[in-house]
């Protein structure tokens, strides 16, 4: 029986593919985060930071994510798919996906370590809350890994926040 509170090599697959998907919302003008859902048939979803472009504080690739994923599959497509993250899920996001009923999120940066490189964001402190202490409020599981390739996942940050 496979662990799913630990990252496996096909996990890190998504996992880079999630950090492809932050460059490509940061090559855009948006903050570099990005998400993809995998179900248990193998259908893939992806989706971007658009906090800047679409003027919505919203606007988090896991919350899109959770948005696009909400209107084309069913609940229990949902309940049986990983939520795999360039980085771990802030307290919104994770909301947004324990409602949306995913069973499962995989992550590559912590949390902890965005906050180091991001201290405020618009003039705003971050939430300091990591997404496992969010989903242990509830009455139904989410599964969590991670955190897994962490400098790759650093990498897309570097330099990005100095700016702001």
């Amino acid at each position: 029986m496979t662990d799913l509170t630990s990252i496996s090599a096909h996990d890190e697959t998504y996992l880079e593919r999630a950090i492809a998907v932050a460059h490509r919302a940061r090559s855009g003008g948006n903050h570099p985060f990005g998400a993809i859902l995998v179900t248990a048939d193998g259908t893939v979803l992806e989706a971007e930071n658009s906090v800047v472009t679409a003027n919505d504080p919203t606007g988090h690739a896991e919350t899109n994510l959770v948005r696009l994923a909400s209107a084309r599959l069913s609940k229990e497509d949902l309940r049986t798919s990983t939520l795999y993250t360039s980085t771990e899920p802030c307290v919104m996001c994770a909301g947004a996906v324990y409602w949306a009923g995913i069973g499962r999120v995989a992550y590559a940066l912590p949390e902890q370590m965005l906050a180091a490189m991001v201290p405020e964001q618009d003039g705003e402190p971050t939430l300091d809350l990591p997404c496992r202490d969010v989903f242990a409020r509830g009455g139904n599981t989410v599964i969590v890994a991670g955190p897994a390739l962490i400098e790759v996942a650093a990498e897309v940050h570097r330099g990005f926040w100095d700016a702001r």
